[in-house]
């Protein structure tokens, strides 16, 4: 995988762990557009046959588009990381989706999900976001995601 300056963990927005984490590396984050980093392995969940399955880019892409929301919770406005947060999340919504082509192993995939809308309340975050993946140039999968995310206390 080649190197990018400036990445930023996905672990300090995101509660997933392996072998749930389908993200390697945030590479853009602002509070509109996320953008990640993705190899595939031979032995990432959701592969068989040397294929990575539907499953596994949905999933993808909603660990990218989560990353946006994530972040206010486990950061203050200073952009402090905040200690023992823990949140619950899912997909509430997928619409529009589109799958063009499954990447293999050995394959680098690139997500880019970009903020429609978004409703925060004192509980809970409920957001829209349209998001892509790519294989260099060739988009993979494009898809409208609605997710709900909530701080457990």
């Amino acid at each position: 995988m080649e190197q990018y300056e400036n990445t930023i963990a996905i672990q300090n927005y995101l509660p997933h762990r392996a072998p749930m984490l389908l993200v390697d590396v945030i590479v853009e984050l602002n509070e509109r557009v996320v953008k990640t980093i993705f190899e595939i392995k031979e032995s990432t969940l959701f592969v068989e046959n040397n294929v990575f399955a539907e499953v596994g880019l949905i999933e993808n892409a909603a660990q990218t588009c989560s990353a946006i929301v994530g972040k206010s919770y486990y950061t203050d406005e200073n952009n402090q990381e905040k200690e023992n947060v823990n949140l619950i999340g899912f997909i509430s919504g997928i619409k529009k989706l589109k799958i063009h082509q499954l990447p293999k192993v050995g394959q680098v995939i690139k997500t880019t999900a970009t903020l429609d809308s978004r409703f925060d309340s004192d509980d809970y975050s409920i957001c829209t976001m349209v998001c892509m993946i790519f294989d260099n140039e060739a988009v993979l999968f494009e898809a409208e995601i609605n997710l709900f995310i909530q701080e457990t206390k």
